[in-house]
Formats: structure tokens, sequence, C-alpha cells
């Protein structure tokens, strides 16, 4: 019984995420999700009080997404720098190809219509990216005059920033070229390439693109 109750209310998660991916919180009613769901309202109510309650839900779905793969990334077998730019490539990958962080992502910024208390973004990955750059800072590989903190600050702009654009201009079928000329920017500037004077930044971020493959 538990183990059909957790499977029910995964799937009206997953409903909720696709209704409120494609329609926004707003247009997105209850109705729908349980068409979609193919459960009664009745089964809704069992496990979320409400719409508010369901958006928060998957919202939370979406914060749940990034510790694995923030983990995943960590243990790979490469230098602190490459482990950030694979980490890059497959949270963008996510945002594409997941409809829970999309959906997650969207309701974020629908968050002031959701009368839910809701996590709040870009903190833990500023901190993530610092404590990486930290890593590189201390293997050599990373510019000694580069601040860590300072420095995840602005990458986590400038990668969401990527995500925002790719998102309004192309519907995210670019962003990995997109996020390709990012890192072949702002690498000259962050690598310190003592024994690669030409930098191989071209190859770096394409060898780092496929790292972190999406889990089945």
């Amino acid at each position: 019984m538990q183990d059909r109750a957790e499977a029910t209310r995964r799937l009206i998660l997953r409903s909720a995420a696709e209704q409120f991916d494609r329609k926004g919180y707003a247009a997105t009613g209850i109705a729908e999700i349980t068409a979609q769901a193919g459960c009664t309202s009745g089964a809704l109510y069992f496990h979320f009080a409400g719409k508010d309650q369901l958006a928060a839900a998957v919202i939370e779905e979406h914060f749940a997404y990034w510790q694995p793969l923030v983990a995943r990334a960590e243990q790979l077998r490469a230098p602190a720098l490459e482990q950030l730019v694979a980490l890059s490539f497959a949270v963008m990958r996510a945002f594409r190809d997941d409809v829970v962080v999309r959906a997650g992502g969207r309701l974020w910024n629908e968050r002031r219509a959701i009368d839910a208390r809701l996590p709040v973004p870009f903190v833990g990955w500023i901190a993530t990216t610092s404590r990486i750059l930290g890593r590189a800072k201390a293997e050599g590989t990373l510019q000694p005059h580069i601040d860590p903190e300072r420095a995840a600050e602005l990458l986590v702009c400038s990668l969401f920033g990527v995500h925002i654009v790719s998102d309004t201009l192309d519907g995210r079928t670019l962003v990995e070229e997109h996020l390709t000329g990012l890192w072949l920017l702002v690498l000259p500037g962050l690598r310190a390439d003592r024994d690669d004077p030409d930098g191989g930044h071209r190859d770096l971020v394409e060898r780092c693109r496929f790292h972190l493959p999406q889990e089945q």
C-alpha cells in the first residue's frame, strides 16, 4: 500500500510538472493535472493540500535534482576546473531535457503567484562553484590572483544568463553551443596554463561536455 501511494504521488507530481511546464502556474488547473495523471481529485488532495503545495513540491524536486549531480561531478577523476565545466553542461541539459527541472524553474519565476514557502535559488550554486574553484586554486590550475568566491558569483550569473537567453531565443535547443562559447571566452582568464601555453581550451570544453551523461 505504501509503495502504491508513493507511486501515485510521483505520478501526480510529474503530471503537474508537465502541465506547469507547458502552461505555467496560473493557467494550470487541478482538473488538468488529475486528467493527465489518471487519478481522482481525492487522490491528489490526499497527497497535496492544493495547487500551491503541489507547485512547491515540484520546485523542491527541482532543487533536489542538483545534489546528486554535483556529487557525481566532484567524483570525476579530473581537475577541478574540468569538473566545473562538465557540471555546467549537465545542468544545462537537465534544464533542456527534464520536465521537472524545467517546471521547477518556470514555477520559481512565477513564485509571486504561489502561496507557499519556496527555496532560494542560486546561493547553492554560488557555494558549489566557489568550492570547486577553491580546489582548482589549491591544485594550481586557477590563476593565482582570482578570488574563488567572487569568481563564483560572476560565473553563476553568466551560466544562468546563458540558460535564460537560450530559453528565450531558441527554446534551449542551442544551449550547449552557447555554453561552449561562454567557456571559450572565460577559460583563458581562469586557467593557469603553465604547461599549456596555447590554452587548449576548446579541447578541454569538448572533453568535458559529455563527462556527466544524464542518469536514466
